[in-house]
């Protein structure tokens, strides 16, 4: 069972803490993002692109002053969008604001679990030609490297199964 958990311990470390990393970075592109355009956002879009269209037919001189009114127009109706789109944030926010407030006790708690589970067994075993400068700083100076391999322990208290 030793050995099982010594192979799977890195492979399990770096799913669990990607998933703990990357629920949070999810909530966030949810709060930034929304999901679907409503309708009223379509509505707004629409009217905003057809008032444009209609000013960048007026380029005569005569018809300046109105093309200058529907631009204005236009600029009103980007600000109500703007201020619809805040709203909607907003919302979105308070939404998942409940959840967000777990979010780094969640973390600390995961860390602080994986450290104690893998404290004094080998989450990893590297060639030392790899590490030359450094191997004996991963092994935190527990005896951990062997003479082809360095041994990647949690805690820096000498095991039987951190030392090569």
């Amino acid at each position: 069972m030793e050995e099982v958990t010594g192979r799977l311990a890195a492979p399990m470390i770096l799913i669990v803490i990607a998933l703990v990393e990357c629920i949070p970075k999810y909530f966030e592109l949810q709060i930034k993002n929304g999901g679907a355009v409503s309708d009223e956002e379509k509505k707004l879009r629409s009217e905003i692109k057809q008032l444009l269209k209609e000013a960048s037919t007026l380029s005569q001189p005569s018809t300046f002053a109105q093309a200058a009114k529907l631009k204005r127009m236009a600029a009103a109706k980007e600000k109500e969008l703007a201020k619809y789109q805040e709203q909607q944030m907003l919302e979105r926010k308070s939404s998942y604001d409940p959840y967000m407030k777990y979010v780094t006790p969640v973390k600390a708690l995961t860390y602080l679990v994986l450290g104690m589970w893998f404290w004094k067994s080998p989450v990893a075993v590297i060639p030392k030609e790899l590490l030359q400068p450094v191997g004996g700083i991963l092994s935190f100076r527990s005896g951990a490297s062997s003479k082809d391999k360095v041994m990647v322990c949690v805690s820096g208290i000498p095991s039987p199964l951190c030392s090569g």
